[in-house]
């Protein structure tokens, strides 16, 4: 059984940094895709961040470009979110998720989620 653990989330100061951790059990992620995705509070949840090891690739929505850094380790089934300069829109429930190679841009075809971590930036 495949489970994802978020960690890392929590409150800071518009300016400031955070660093998501996400662990994975049950599968070896080196042939998927593995993302972080957000979900603020009446919006649909948009994927942030993802690495397609297969596929040597990495994505980043427009909002975070250049503030952002996804990385990790598909050898030990981790990835990591390096959140710089934070902005009070970037407040929202991050969830770290598992899916097919190459990655999707949407929710649907992610099979695996973690339970979320909340990242709140105030202003």
């Amino acid at each position: 059984q495949v489970q994802l653990v978020e960690s890392g989330g929590g409150l800071v100061q518009a300016g400031g940094s955070l660093r998501l951790s996400c662990a994975a059990s049950g599968r070896t992620v080196g042939a998927y895709a593995m993302g972080w995705f957000r979900q603020a509070p009446g919006k649909e949840r948009e994927l942030v961040a993802a690495i397609s090891w297969s596929h040597g690739s990495t994505y980043y929505a427009d909002s975070v470009k250049g503030r952002f850094t996804a990385s990790g380790d598909n050898l030990k089934n981790t990835l990591y979110l390096q959140m710089n300069s934070l902005k009070p829109e970037d407040t929202a429930h991050y969830y770290c998720a598992l899916g097919p190679s190459p990655l999707r841009f949407t929710p649907t075809g992610w099979g695996y989620w973690g339970q979320g971590t909340q990242v709140t930036v105030s202003s």
